[in-house]
């Protein structure tokens, strides 16, 4: 398997960010990353005006965040080569899709293309301007995928008085771990159907006024970069710079984060790459995203895990955690259908989540 480092969820001055695609892709070439997603409001535009493509050593991925004209139902939606439905403008200035959320979910799965549910479980209150976003269309059982861990969500589910100027001054230090309910529903989930997580950064590099100073960028691309990250596993390997195959590369990407061939770090507390989770059984290696089926063999399934450094793994089987093991690397093994998954943590910080394999009778 041949792994690339992601970033996605990332808003430009094609909607409410402030930092245009080169600029973007810019600060994503300066810190590691080998894609990144943009997400711009109800719009295709960097598609359209050809900035999809290499920048350096940079994949620039261009999707699109859908929701509907209450402003709620937030959608990412990758593969597309256009917008689904017609759109208004809303009160609030934004458009707003004139489907309903469980209309273009299925109209986007018709049309081919992925699509993941954008910070579920939103409450903020801290900011009366920046009002929370939940998705509340959960009759629907046509998306592909949960975003679990959302940087900006976390960053503002969290902030008080108290803190205010501590998480300002520290980004990404005050950034723990994925969403608890966004976990649960999406392990629930997963015991009746196969359901990818992705972490994203929700970047906008919002200009504020703070401590007298006028438009101070809060969280900067650059730095968003260096937290939420998600993996891919790809079968085949990436030519860096290689034009020609841009929409290739581009498909296999996408693919592997509707499937859930890929995992979800924090990287300010460590490089994960290099990161395993696989299962063996009948003599064939599965990866995250596989499901396997028992057979009437009496046999096993082997679960193993590799991490580049020392942390606390929790092996999770149907969302609860079944065993804790601290090292670079273990084994389990189970004979009952259920969905695992590891946990890596770094004393009480989140630092890795996998996604699921299934077993299924």
């Amino acid at each position: 398997m041949h792994e690339y480092t992601g970033a996605m969820h990332i808003h430009s001055t094609y909607s409410d960010g402030t930092g245009t695609v080169e600029h973007i892709a810019g600060c994503a070439n300066e810190t590691g990353l080998d894609f990144i997603i943009l997400t711009d409001h109800n719009t295709l535009l960097a598609k359209d005006n050809g900035q999809e493509h290499w920048y350096g050593n940079i994949m620039m991925i261009a999707g699109y965040e859908v929701n509907d004209t209450h402003n709620k139902n937030h959608y990412l939606v990758l593969g597309l080569d256009e917008l689904v439905g017609t759109y208004r403008v809303l009160h609030n200035g934004e458009l707003g899709c004139n489907l309903t959320a469980k209309e273009y979910v299925r109209l986007i799965k018709e049309k081919g293309g992925a699509g993941f549910i954008a910070h579920p479980f939103e409450k903020r209150n801290s900011f009366p301007e920046h009002p929370p976003y939940p998705w509340t269309e959960w009759d629907t059982d046509e998306f592909d995928g949960i975003e679990i861990w959302n940087h900006m969500s976390e960053w503002v589910e969290g902030l008080n008085e108290n803190n205010k100027m501590q998480r300002f001054i520290h980004p990404l230090k005050s950034i723990i771990r994925p969403d608890e309910e966004a976990v649960r529903k999406w392990d629930e989930l997963n015991m009746r159907r196969r359901v990818a997580a992705v972490g994203s950064i929700d970047a906008h590099a919002h200009k504020m006024n703070l401590m007298g100073f006028y438009n101070v960028e809060v969280f900067p691309y650059k730095v968003l970069f260096k937290s939420v990250r998600t993996h891919v596993l790809l079968e085949n390997p990436i030519e860096k710079g290689n034009e020609e195959k841009f929409q290739e590369y581009k498909k296999e990407i996408v693919s592997a984060l509707k499937h859930g061939r890929s995992y979800i770090t924090n990287s300010y507390y460590g490089d994960s790459k290099g990161f395993r989770f696989f299962a063996e059984y009948g003599g064939e290696k599965h990866q995250m995203g596989d499901d396997i089926k028992l057979s009437n063999s009496g046999k096993k399934v082997v679960f193993s895990f590799y991490t580049p450094k020392e942390c606390l793994v929790k092996f999770v089987k149907n969302g609860k955690v079944v065993e804790e093991q601290k090292g670079f690397g273990g084994t389990w093994d189970d004979d009952e259908p259920g969905c695992y998954r590891v946990e890596c943590w770094v004393g009480d910080r989140a630092w890795i989540f996998s996604n699921h394999i299934r077993v299924t009778p």
